[in-house]
């Protein structure tokens, strides 16, 4: 089973929020997950994304994939943090 961390669209019209989910690759992008690891909110000035740290490293230890936008969300907070 291909297991990937991405974003699942939660926020209404023009007003996006996001959840860091781990799902199978092949369910739908609002579909069915596996687990829930955090919040991304691109609308909030500080602390955008909220994520559960040991449960992504626990889950791409045992080999999910983080999508490019993830990865670069990851990337982008650790730098600024």
């Amino acid at each position: 089973m291909a297991v990937r961390i991405r974003l699942q669209r939660r926020g209404s019209t023009k007003r996006p929020f996001y959840a860091v989910v781990v799902a199978d690759a092949k369910m739908p992008r609002d579909g069915r997950f596996l687990e829930k690891l955090g919040t991304y909110n691109p609308l909030k000035e500080s602390d955008k994304l909220q994520l559960e740290m040991e449960r992504y490293h626990h889950w791409v230890g045992v080999g999910a994939i983080p999508t490019d936008t993830v990865a670069s969300l990851l990337k982008r907070t650790a730098t600024a943090g």
